[in-house]
């Protein structure tokens, strides 16, 4: 029973580390790898909203850039809103 106890914590060991390096490898290194890990992952979590739920209230950037807005003020009326998360650079 020890061998086989052994060999099972060899492959563990052995997939933690390439976990890890592939990890290190889509986050540009190491020490990116254990940020993601210490701080990104303990607040993953599906949430908990389906399709026809109101929007949570969030305060959010105007287009200008220096106004800000809450979420409630700019939904209902019959109007629609769009919100898009992203990058255009």
């Amino acid at each position: 029973m020890k061998p086989m106890a052994l060999w099972l914590a060899g492959i563990a060991g052995v997939l933690l580390i390439a976990g890890f390096v592939a990890l290190s490898l889509m986050a540009d290194g190491p020490k990116d790898a254990l940020y993601m890990l210490r701080y990104a992952l303990p607040h993953m979590h599906r949430g908990k909203l389906r399709p026809g739920d109101h929007a949570p209230d969030a305060r959010l950037l105007a287009l200008n850039g220096k106004d800000y807005f809450q979420l409630r003020e700019r939904t209902g009326a019959g109007r629609p809103l769009m919100v898009v998360f992203g990058s255009y650079t």
